[in-house]
């Protein structure tokens, strides 16, 4: 499991006066740009493979409010991956300076050719370092169904 230490900021504050939805997400995606550039997915890296990240969904499940003054932690495992790269799912979990697990996400998501806009697999060298990287006792193989688990369509458009 990798972890990132952050520091709650006044811009990271709601009306509420607690962490802020979108505070979540940057913190999350923060975390996992870090993750990747520690295993070799800089921006030059990923420009000289013309590919990038897409997030297809993240569900964030909020368990107790958290208020500026303590540092937090974001936990990111690895706990799906299609067999090309192509589609990853990762989980985030959130902690105070306590240790006390305060939210929690899902997120799937896939990787672009960034010339053809299409999804595209992994290339041999960046699958191999993800290859490598611990993996949780409920990782699975992703398949292209895996990512329309959660799509509706109207019935007045079929």
């Amino acid at each position: 499991m990798y972890l990132k230490d952050f520091e709650i900021r006044w811009s990271d504050v709601d009306a509420n006066r607690h962490l802020a939805n979108s505070a979540y997400l940057n913190f999350m995606s923060h975390t996992r740009m870090a993750f990747l550039i520690e295993l070799g997915f800089t921006h030059q890296t990923m420009a000289e493979q013309n590919i990038g990240p897409v997030i297809f969904y993240e569900h964030i499940y909020y368990f107790k409010e958290v208020f500026p003054g303590k540092p937090i932690k974001v936990s990111m495992e690895v706990v799906g991956m299609s067999e090309d790269g192509k589609f990853f799912e990762f989980h985030h979990n959130f902690y105070d300076y306590k240790g006390r697990n305060f939210a929690s996400c899902e997120m799937m998501g896939a990787w672009v050719d960034l010339k053809t806009r299409a999804l595209t697999g992994l290339h041999n060298n960046f699958l191999n370092v993800f290859n490598k990287v611990d993996k949780p006792d409920n990782f699975r193989v992703l398949t292209k169904e895996d990512t329309r688990k959660f799509a509706k369509i109207p019935k007045n458009l079929v």
